[in-house]
C-alpha cells in the first residue's frame, strides 16, 4: 500500500529508529500515532512533527493502555492501516556472573518488554486494520513491521534474555503472516545491526570502533534514515510477507 493517507501506529517513536520513521512516514504523507512510554517526550516528538502527528503515552505490554491509544487513533484519523514495533529496551547480564546466576526478574522483563509488547501491540492493531475497506487489488487491509535485532542470530555474552526476546520475534514473524492472511494483513520484521541512535551517539571510539570493525562494507553503522527506508519499502511492496530482513552492512557479531 502507499504511505500517502494511510495512518501508522508507532511504539518507540519519540526517538531513535521509530522517531526517523515517524519522519519518513509523514515526508511521504501519512498519518502518524507517535506511541512512547515516556509522555514528555511522545509529546514532543508529535510537537516537532507537526499537523500529521499526535501521541499518547504508556507500555506496549499492558493492553489496556495500547487499546486507548488505538481508540484514539481511530477517533481521530478514521483507520489504522500500518503498525511498526520499535520499542525495546536492552539489558546486558551474563548467565552464571560474578554474584551468581542472572536475577529472572530482568529476564522476564527483557522479554516482557520486547517480545511480549510486540505481540500485544501488533494483535490489537490487526484486530483495528481487519475492519478496514481493502486498499489494493489485492485486497490488503493493513502492514505490520515488527523490530527483532541481528542479536536474535549471534547474541554476545550477556545478551540472552535480549536475544531470546528479539529470536523470539523473528520467530513468530511467518506464524503471524499465516494467521492474518485470511484478513488481508502483511507482516515483515527487520533486524537491525548497530545503528547510530541517540545511545550509540555518546559511545566513546572504543565502543564504537569494534562495531564497526565487525561491518563489512560500508564500514560505519546504520543510518536511522535507512532503516526508515526500509520500513516504508516494506509497506509500500505488497509481495513482502513474513520474511525477516537483516539489516546491518553484513555485521556477524563477536562474543564480546
Amino acid at each position: 500500500m502507499l504511505l500517502k493517507d494511510k495512518v501508522a501506529f508507532i511504539t518507540g517513536a519519540a526517538s531513535g529508529l521509530g522517531r526517523a520513521t515517524a519522519e519518513n512516514f509523514i515526508a511521504a504523507g501519512a498519518n502518524v500515532m507517535i506511541f512512547d512510554l515516556n509522555e514528555e517526550n511522545a509529546e514532543k516528538a508529535a510537537s516537532e512533527l507537526g499537523d500529521n502527528a499526535t501521541f499518547a503515552a504508556g507500555d506496549v505490554a499492558n493492553a489496556d493502555a495500547v487499546s486507548a491509544a488505538i481508540d484514539k487513533t481511530l477517533s481521530q484519523y478514521g483507520a489504522l492501516h500500518i503498525n511498526i514495533n520499535s520499542a525495546g529496551i536492552g539489558a546486558a547480564s551474563r548467565t552464571l556472573g560474578r554474584d551468581g546466576p542472572m536475577d529472572l526478574k530482568m529476564f522476564e522483563f527483557v522479554i516482557r518488554v520486547n517480545l511480549v509488547g510486540t505481540f500485544n501491540c501488533l494483535r490489537l492493531c490487526a484486530n483495528a486494520m481487519q475492519s478496514n475497506e481493502p486498499v489494493t487489488e489485492d485486497g490488503e487491509r493493513g502492514v505490520i513491521v515488527n523490530v527483532a535485532s541481528v542479536a536474535a542470530f549471534d547474541g554476545q555474552i550477556g545478551q540472552a534474555a535480549y536475544s531470546a526476546s528479539k529470536a523470539g520475534v523473528a520467530g513468530m514473524t511467518l506464524p503471524i503472516a499465516r494467521d492474518l492472511s485470511r484478513s488481508g494483513i502483511r507482516i515483515a520484521t527487520i533486524a537491525p545491526g548497530i545503528f547510530e541512535t541517540p545511545m550509540m551517539k555518546f559511545a566513546p571510539p572504543q565502543v564504537r570502533q569494534p562495531l564497526v570493525d565487525m561491518t563489512q562494507f560500508p564500514k560505519r553503522l546504520g543510518n536511522p534514515s535507512e532503516f526508515a527506508q526500509t520500513a516504508a519499502y516494506i509497506v509500500e511492496c505488497g509481495y513482502i510477507n513474513g520474511e525477516v530482513i537483516r539489516l546491518d552492512s553484513s555485521i556477524r557479531m563477536a562474543p564480546k
